[in-house]
């Protein structure tokens, strides 16, 4: 049921003085695009009318069937609160279509409503909450980012020592006004790395909240003259940034992963959907962890999950399944970043843990113990596997995957594989500083 109807969407405009509305969408790696138009064009926008060139757009259609139609998804209506109060700035999320009125199947917001429409054909709803890591540092005399901070706080830390507390606290009354609920903000491990957490919802609402959020958090923080990253490795030998997925399937309004009756509070679903996420785990990361730099941050010595294995107990494994049960009883994936494309992230995790279900998949002995203290033997006696370790070991894994290569269909798997080989190829070729300052005076 939507919340909001077309005529509501022109009332709000009208009465809060919105000059102008930005129809955005992401393209294939996540990054968030938009098409602006004025208030007087809305009507033709409300009636999937706006148009636009989808072969500039990377990962949509080649310019022989570029012309792309902008469908907005009228319930993600918000008016940006940081903007002018005088011409207001608003906002629509859109669905991408093609001219004979057909879904555009490169759409990664279209990718995630399959496999949503899968679950609830099951008759599940998929629910979601991320936790969601950034850097915030300086910017040169000419406003262009660097990764320098003047901060040393760590974990938790306050005032005056967390040095982004201010920028911080305003993100989340901006992202409060914006209709978030944030459940907790603080410091994070390294120096100038921060977390907000915001409520559970489902999975398209999650997706969509995950790229507003990203603006959010860059526009405020360039208001308080910072730069805010979510790369997830900006600086050798410091934690990474990631984004800890949490999942939960419900039932007719139950949440169907706890069972009272389990050693560990968990129904025969969780432990399917968990070993669905393990079976699949090597391929998944190509999305998840989508770029050359994610995997600097998937090392040891961390925090950063490298093995696949899960644990009820302890946090070093792939999977974690926190301590919470009844209807908080939850799946949190730990590898995935925010540099991820969160329809195509949310989408495979989902489809994953339907695998597991539908072929009731058991997964291993739950793993109690630290695995980085563990030897090789040790791991190897556990059947305890490593996540690739790299972008190419990820693209070799994934194209070996035909099941999630079916989720993302052939159109996204095609443009998306070939754009993560040349980025591949382009790290290869590239003569970096490590290798100079190594290399040259020895040879």
């Amino acid at each position: 049921m939507s919340k909001y109807t077309k005529q509501d969407i022109i009332n709000q405009v009208e009465e809060n003085d919105v000059e102008f509305i930005r129809l955005q969408f992401t393209d294939m790696y996540g990054t968030l695009k938009n098409v602006a138009i004025t208030a007087s064009q809305l009507e033709k926008a409300l009636d999937n009318k706006c148009m636009f060139d989808g072969s500039s757009i990377e990962g949509f259609a080649r310019v022989e069937e570029s012309d792309m139609y902008l469908y907005p998804d009228l319930d993600t209506f918000e008016i940006f609160p940081w903007r002018p109060q005088q011409g207001k700035v608003a906002r629509l999320i859109c669905d991408i279509y093609r001219p004979d009125g057909t879904p555009f199947e490169g759409d990664p917001r279209y990718v995630l409503k399959k496999v949503i429409n899968e679950a609830k054909e099951m008759g599940y709803e998929f629910n979601v909450g991320p936790e969601c890591e950034f850097f915030l540092f300086h910017t040169d005399d000419n406003g262009q980012p660097t990764t320098l901070t003047h901060e040393k706080a760590g974990y938790f830390d306050l005032g005056p020592l967390d040095l982004g507390e201010n920028a911080r606290r305003d993100m989340v009354l901006t992202l409060e006004s914006m209709g978030f609920e944030i459940e907790a903000s603080h410091h994070e491990v390294a120096p100038a790395q921060h977390e907000i957490d915001f409520k559970y919802d489902s999975a398209l609402k999650t997706a969509d909240n995950i790229v507003t959020f990203k603006l959010v958090v860059r526009s405020i923080a360039k208001r308080h003259g910072l730069f805010a990253s979510f790369m997830p490795k900006p600086v050798y030998g410091i934690n990474g940034s990631g984004m800890h997925i949490n999942m939960s399937l419900s039932k007719d309004g139950k949440n169907i992963f706890q069972n009272k009756e389990d050693e560990l509070g968990l129904s025969r679903e969780a432990y399917h959907f968990i070993a669905g996420l393990m079976e699949h785990a090597k391929a998944m990361t190509m999305i998840t962890n989508p770029i050359i730099n994610s995997y600097k941050r998937l090392v040891k010595g961390y925090e950063a999950p490298i093995y696949i294995a899960w644990s009820a107990t302890n946090r070093s494994p792939l999977i974690r399944i926190p301590a919470s049960r009844g209807e908080s009883t939850r799946v949190e994936l730990r590898c995935p970043d925010t540099a991820s494309n969160p329809y195509l992230a949310l989408a495979v995790c989902l489809a994953a843990g339907l695998d597991g279900i539908k072929r009731k998949l058991q997964p291993p002995k739950s793993v109690n113990t630290n695995i980085f203290d563990m030897t090789e033997k040790e791991k190897q006696e556990r059947n305890i596997e490593d996540l690739p370790s790299n972008l190419s070991e990820a693209i070799s894994a994934f194209e070996q995957d035909e099941y999630l290569k079916g989720v993302l269909g052939e159109h996204v798997c095609e443009k998306y594989i070939e754009a993560k080989k040349a980025e591949c190829e382009a790290y290869r070729v590239q003569v970096t500083p490590w290798e100079i300052d190594e290399y040259l005076y020895k040879i």
